[in-house]
């Protein structure tokens, strides 16, 4: 199986928290840009997220509560970007292996996020 017949992990889950994947030969399509895009404001929001983290977790008047939704956010945060990585490592083509390199099934990522 190449990377081009495995089903893409979209950047959302469905109504009963499973992961979604999509299905096509067009990686341009409107719900691979759909996808693209989702994807591109999760990583950004990420970033900031970790901005405002360094600020609050070098206040040393941080309440807890705070420090709890901080805690929260940020594994959210990092529950999305692994889906990403994920999406789009799945989505490279695997290196060329040249004879007698070793078994090609380290090069490979896990099939599910869950």
């Amino acid at each position: 199986m190449t990377a081009d017949d495995e089903l893409r992990l979209l950047p959302w889950s469905g109504p009963d928290g499973k992961p979604c994947y999509l299905s096509t030969d067009d990686s341009h399509g409107h719900l691979s840009r759909v996808a693209d895009n989702t994807e591109a404001v999760q990583l950004g929001m990420a970033a900031e997220l970790l901005e405002r983290a360094v600020d609050v977790l070098s206040d040393d008047e941080t309440e807890p509560n705070e420090l709890r939704l901080l805690a929260t956010d940020l594994s959210g945060a990092l529950r999305d970007a692994i889906r990403v990585a994920i999406s789009r490592g799945h989505r490279l083509r695997p290196p060329t292996a040249t004879p007698g390199d070793g078994d090609d099934e380290a090069l490979r990522l896990p099939v599910a996020f869950g």
